[in-house]
């Protein structure tokens, strides 16, 4: 059947909307699933290695005191770190210059030595969940410091240390 100057302009358009339209639906799908994020930061650590002096200082500004949030730690390790997690403290300086000290362990591997989060190859990525319910008292900067505590001068083997904070969905 031979198609008219018509049935070909309205396939094509038809197909162009279609087009468009799971596009536009794709696109709206990443924005609202990223849009919960009110922070997210990662900091590379250098080739030479996390020396146990080298802090990892993160800012960020809060407005949002009557909403809860879901505080996650992001680690990067490659395959040859030796260990299967990491301990850290973690310094939060609140607007009005208050400070808490923290220490955290982030399990990075299970007991047979199989690595958990992400990745393939050489790197594995891991979120891993501080805290599900975070509410800010204040609203302001709070500045994060964040070092290793392995009890090595220089660990090897870390790639990236970050911070992530969503809010929860209502």
């Amino acid at each position: 059947m031979k198609q008219t100057g018509f049935f070909r302009f309205y396939r094509k358009s038809v197909s162009v909307i279609f087009f468009s339209a799971v596009l536009f639906l794709l696109g709206h799908s990443f924005v609202s699933c990223s849009s919960r994020a009110i922070f997210d930061d990662v900091v590379p650590i250098g080739n030479d290695g996390w020396h146990m002096d080298d802090k990892q200082r993160f800012e960020i500004n809060v407005n949002d005191t009557l909403n809860t949030f879901r505080f996650f730690i992001h680690i990067r390790n490659d395959i040859s770190y030796r260990y299967s997690n990491l301990y850290f403290f973690m310094q939060t300086r609140f607007p009005n210059g208050n400070v808490t000290h923290d220490t955290i362990e982030c399990v990075l591997a299970d007991l047979s030595g199989k690595w958990n989060g992400k990745g393939s190859g050489q790197h594995r990525d891991h979120l891993i969940l501080l805290n599900q319910s975070l509410k800010f008292p204040l609203s302001g900067t709070y500045t994060i410091d964040i070092e290793q505590a392995m009890r090595e001068e220089v660990l090897h083997g870390i790639r990236n240390v970050g911070i992530r904070i969503e809010k929860n969905p209502n």
